[in-house]
């Protein structure tokens, strides 16, 4: 209780020091706007990841005298001040005649960054420890991406980049008290889906229990995070991270600490909040939100209406995020088992419990046959259906008949000839129709798996792996997502052009391929 009190209490703390690393927007104020809204790049991504030739203060002295000149010219005066940085697999030509294995083996040294020196004025938030990055236009870790990426590494036996990458989070917890979206300043305003405790158990599977209890106090620092606020909500009501729910029970949701746009996606952010009847910051908030969640974005966010006007991520209670908090709960408990505190993990498994109690109460629709998010502030469930309805399966929260009622939905609703789409909505969004996603197939596969629907999870399986291989076949990549309806097109949608690397592709796609004794030729043959 007493650690548990220490960490709530450094939570402003936290959040103050964080604060002091300063974005793009705040280091050049005027010029960043203009730069973004003027769309010097294409992609905004790029000026935020810009690195300065010189230090901010010098750039925007010059900026200032210049800048009302006769003959200025914005787009010469960034290519003088700023370098703009290159893509992760730009120089990166892969030999499909060598297989997708090769591949795969080839890419993890692509996508491989070494520790970062730091002392560079740069959005960059310097790692101690080597890293994987996904690639394309995503030059820095990605939190939830990066257990994908593990699952992979592991299946290459690489435990010590695994162990490298694990630190690094661990120090990103230590730093800022949680794990950021990415390494980046624009990203420490929020995190993403809490994926350490299953990074955590990945090593400790092949390197015995010590494991969880080494990394106990990051588990429970992150665990901190997204309980800060908690014991002094009333019934109803919301804070940060944190909801309480009319049984008492505390439920998570997603958050992100700033109400601005996005500093990488800052003209979509501006654009869209013109369109919308929420207050900016209220739209803002909201599509930060959904960034922290990955899905960014999905019909599963917006009201009945489909559009991204509508976006209320903050208003849900998110069924896969509460499963992993459970299973965070859960690998607590274990760590206390394993140091013989009886009264500590008695503590997080009643935790646990109670989570998944509230989870099947509030997330199980019996009509639908299907768990999905809790509109909080409405009091009711989403009507959405989503494949995060597969998470109770990945964590054995559901009960066996629900188990058979969502893989009877999933093959009858979501499987396509590729694999699972991510929703049943086609919206234009990338987290829908017919987009689908490594880490869902992943996640889906896993949980059939543990509920003996052991031919259902084949075939996603075996779709996936076809649908990887060809692609590969004839483009050389392996790409960020597939369409899986009709599974000659690119799959759209999102901010940004399809991206290609593609780190949790990579990881999944290995995982899967071993785990169902696959090369990708003979998926293809076999499953065309």
């Amino acid at each position: 209780m007493k650690r548990r009190l220490l960490l709530l209490l450094l939570f402003p703390l936290i959040i103050s020091v964080h604060a002091q690393q300063l974005t793009p927007r705040q280091l050049y104020p005027g010029l960043f706007e203009e730069v973004q809204l003027g769309r010097i790049y294409p992609d905004n991504k790029t000026f935020v990841d810009a690195l300065p030739k010189e230090d901010p203060e010098t750039i925007m002295q010059a900026y200032a005298q210049q800048k009302n000149t006769p003959g200025f010219q914005l787009k010469a005066f960034v290519d003088a001040h700023f370098l703009p940085p290159t893509a992760a697999t730009t120089l990166y030509k892969s030999n499909v005649a060598a297989g997708l294995r090769a591949h795969i083996d080839t890419l993890w040294s692509v996508l491989a960054r070494p520790a970062d020196a730091g002392g560079q004025i740069s959005s960059l938030v310097p790692l101690p420890h080597p890293y994987i990055v996904p690639g394309g236009r995503f030059r820095e870790v990605y939190y939830w991406d990066s257990y994908f990426t593990m699952l992979g590494l592991k299946e290459d036996g690489q435990f010590a980049l695994i162990r490298q990458i694990l630190n690094n989070f661990s120090y990103l917890i230590g730093k800022y008290g949680f794990v950021p979206n990415g390494n980046r300043t624009y990203y420490l305003t929020r995190s993403q889906p809490p994926f350490f405790s299953l990074m955590v158990g990945l090593l400790a599977q092949s390197q015995g229990d010590t494991v969880l209890v080494r990394y106990q106090e990051p588990l429970l620092r992150e665990y901190a995070y997204w309980m800060a606020g908690a014991e002094s909500l009333a019934v109803g009501q919301a804070d940060r991270t944190v909801v309480k729910m009319p049984s008492g029970q505390v439920l998570n949701r997603y958050w992100d600490a700033s109400d601005q746009p996005r500093e990488e996606s800052y003209v979509e952010d501006v654009t869209a909040a013109k369109l919308s009847s929420q207050p900016a910051a209220t739209f803002y908030r909201n599509v930060r939100a959904a960034a922290a969640s990955g899905w960014d974005f999905s019909t599963r966010w917006f009201d009945e209406s489909g559009k991204l006007a509508s976006i209320q991520t903050t208003n849900l209670v998110p069924v896969d995020l509460n499963c992993l908090l459970y299973n965070l709960e859960k690998t607590l408990a274990r760590t206390y088992e394993l140091q013989g505190n009886a009264e500590q993990a008695r503590s997080y498994q009643e935790k646990a419990a109670g989570r998944k109690e509230a989870i099947l109460a509030y997330c199980w629709d019996k009509k639908a046959g299907w768990f999905q998010d809790y509109n909080w502030v409405l009091g009711q469930r989403s009507t959405i259906r989503t494949l995060a309805g597969v998470f109770p399966l990945a964590f054995d929260v559901a009960t066996r008949k629900q188990a058979r009622q969502v893989a009877a939905g999933l093959k009858k609703d979501f499987l396509k000839p590729g694999g699972l789409v991510t929703t049943l909505n086609t919206s234009g969004q990338q987290w829908d129709a017919p987009n689908a996603w490594a880490p869902l197939q992943y996640m889906a596969i896993r949980g059939l798996e543990n509920y003996r629907q052991k031919e259902l999870a084949s075939t996603i399986a075996s779709r996936w792996v076809t649908l990887n291989s060809n692609v590969f076949q004839q483009t050389g990549k392996l790409l960020e997502k597939y369409n899986v309806v009709n599974t000659t097109l690119e799959a759209g949608g999102g901010e940004y052009p399809l991206q290609d690397g593609f780190g949790w592709t990579n990881g999944v796609l290995l995982k899967v391929m071993n785990q169902y004794k696959m090369t990708g030729k003979e998926a293809a043959r076999k499953f065309r």
